[in-house]
């Protein structure tokens, strides 16, 4: 069975979300609705959906998004039941209709191939729910290095919406806590999929929305920068001996470049160079040593 988790704040776009649940032509799904204690309330909306579809609303007391984004989804997570495989929804997205009917035609080849992360195509809509990008596809099984390295080059995107998990992989490895969950669930895709593939099914489409309201629409910020910072940093400390010299060396240059971007930051300085330490990066210290001479000038 399949758990959609909703971690609820916005009601904008909601009934599109639930529209979408509810046109599903597989039904073989319940949906976990957590309230981040909302000024939205949403209840009156779901009256409409107690009979298309399965689901439990929770209002919970506390906003949580507003300091850990990635709490709030844990404690979302914390609502489903036994599931085995798990979405976790944004509540401005939606599902094309044939999206769990794609997922349940191709489990029994995602478990033979002990599949922890599967997506979706996707698309990027508007507040008007007008298409802004092309259809995203990706390869059928990919493995986590190069998602990475295709995402890097621009030849990809990613969103959490998209992906579908094994719920005991996501319970016990965790999202890591990033500001504003900001690329938090990128790393969860590395992580989650524990060195085996990403399993795409590429005829079945969810829509990522590009609101304006979402965080994904506001501004690069502090607080993005370090998410950023946190993520490549995390990634070449814990995998980098792993990966090839070419995605290390776009590591580099995309920790280079957020520390540049925020240099009154001692503690990243000292990580920084760390890392140039640990991967015998020597000519790169030199290298950003003489940009930063340049930028005091």
């Amino acid at each position: 069975m399949l758990a959609i988790v909703i971690p609820y704040y916005k009601l904008t776009f909601f009934e599109a979300t639930l529209q979408s649940l509810a046109n599903q032509t597989n039904q073989r799904f319940k949906v976990y609705i957590g309230d981040d204690a909302s000024p939205e309330n949403p209840l009156a909306l779901l009256e409409n959906y107690k009979d298309k579809f399965d689901f439990q609303y929770h209002r919970f007391e506390e906003n949580l998004g507003g300091i850990s984004l990635v709490k709030q989804w844990e404690r979302c997570i914390a609502m489903a039941g036994n599931e085995d495989w798990m979405m976790i929804l944004g509540d401005d997205d939606v599902l094309e209709n044939n999206c769990f009917a794609a997922f349940y035609e191709n489990l029994n080849e995602i478990e033979a191939l002990k599949i922890n992360v599967i997506r979706f195509a996707t698309k990027i809509i508007n507040s008007i729910s007008e298409p802004i990008s092309k259809v995203h596809s990706h390869p059928k099984l990919e493995n986590s290095i190069d998602f990475l390295m295709r995402k890097f080059k621009g030849g990809t995107r990613s969103s959490l919406s998209e992906y579908v998990f094994k719920k005991q992989i996501v319970d016990t490895i965790k999202f890591k806590d990033l500001p504003l969950a900001w690329a938090s669930d990128t790393l969860g895709v590395v992580e989650f999929s524990e060195n085996r593939n990403i399993y795409t099914i590429n005829d079945a489409l969810v829509s990522f929305r590009l609101s304006g309201k979402n965080i994904t629409s506001q501004a690069d910020s502090i607080e993005k920068n370090e998410a950023w910072f946190q993520f490549y940093d995390y990634l070449l400390t814990n995998y980098g001996k792993q990966y090839s010299q070419e995605l290390v060396n776009m590591l580099f240059d995309r920790l280079e470049k957020v520390q540049l971007n925020n240099k009154k930051t001692p503690l990243r300085w000292v990580k920084l160079f760390w890392l140039y330490v640990h991967f015998f990066q020597y000519s790169r210290f030199l290298s950003l040593f003489v940009k930063i001479k340049k930028s005091i000038r």
